[in-house]
């Protein structure tokens, strides 16, 4: 082989041995394979698939590059970088590039990556560690009751940031009601009685996704965002009723801490379903506002949206 030095760079989220042909290849025909640590995931996947990894501990990344591009002048090498990315040596191996008139190439391999969503994977192992002993005190002490307040707290705050047309403000309170998912899923796999866990969140929503989109993953004919909407309530509200073994109430099911604009809203949205369309008449305020939310919704407007941008007009927003 040609001497050089490629720098095999992996992704921490993925198991340690999934890693691409060419890193295959690359690994099994250096004349030398080095990592700072064998006991790092995958240098111990490479040993253990006959592939002997070599430590090669240094003091600074300027003495280990040093040390490898001069072994790379006269051999194949290849150079398993750490998980933390081994801070310094790029710009050291850029230094001797620069020093060297014979310097060896130098590339870099991707032998494995992060499919989309695998910094999910982050999250979950900070939560653990939160929640595990010699973690956070607070976070350990935390239960669904005392944690309920905040899940309401950032889920308004995140309507706040849509209202605010504020990108960077609704991406970051997206993560803290994600953050409350995962805290919640933490906490019920510490549950020594009924244990589940994040991946059982996670199985229970595709499940679902997935059963109620049978136009998608099944022979459903549902077309157009009507005919969808549609087929969801009816999906829903037959796994409630099989639930439930009887004729669910009007209000069975909705959130009692949701507005009760949007409470008014889901009630009227049955109605119509049902082919309730008249509404009772009556003169006192609670029926009128519930005329208003009916007028709101034949006009195809949000009325819990119309009044809260009223209000952020009111107050100069």
């Amino acid at each position: 082989m040609t001497p050089g030095l490629t720098l095999l760079v992996t992704s921490p989220r993925v198991p340690a041995g999934l890693l691409t042909h060419d890193a295959w290849q690359a690994l099994h025909a250096a004349g030398a394979v080095l990592a700072v640590s064998s006991d790092d995931p995958v240098p111990a996947a490479v040993n253990a698939s006959g592939v002997t990894v070599i430590e090669a501990a240094y003091d600074s990344p300027l003495v280990l590059g040093r040390e490898l591009a001069s072994r790379a002048r006269s051999e194949n090498i290849v150079w398993i970088v750490s998980p933390d990315g081994d801070p310094g040596l790029t710009d050291a191996l850029a230094g001797e590039l620069t020093r060297l008139d014979d310097a060896a190439p130098i590339e870099m391999l991707v032998g494995s990556w992060d499919v989309p969503g695998a910094r999910l994977l982050d999250a979950v192992a900070v939560m653990d560690t939160l929640r595990s002993p010699g973690g956070c005190p607070w976070d350990a002490k935390q239960t669904h009751q005392s944690l309920a307040k905040y899940l309401l707290e950032e889920a308004h705050e995140t309507v706040e940031a849509i209202d605010a047309g504020d990108r960077d403000h609704l991406r970051e309170e997206l993560g803290d009601v994600l953050l409350q998912v995962l805290f919640h899923a933490r906490i019920a796999a510490d549950d020594t009685d009924d244990a589940w866990d994040v991946d059982d969140v996670a199985a229970e929503l595709v499940n679902k996704l997935v059963r109620r989109h049978p136009h998608v993953f099944a022979d459903g004919d549902a077309s157009t965002p009507e005919e969808v909407e549609t087929a969801w309530e009816q999906i829903k509200a037959a796994e409630k009723a099989e639930r439930a073994q009887s004729e669910a109430p009007l209000l069975e099911g909705i959130p009692k801490s949701l507005s009760t604009l949007l409470i008014a809203d889901k009630v009227l949205a049955r109605r119509e379903r049902a082919g309730e369309v008249d509404l009772p008449q009556g003169a006192d305020l609670g029926d009128q506002l519930l005329a208003l939310v009916a007028q709101a919704r034949a006009s195809g407007i949000d009325a819990d949206q119309a009044l809260r941008a009223s209000l952020n007009k009111l107050a100069g927003n």
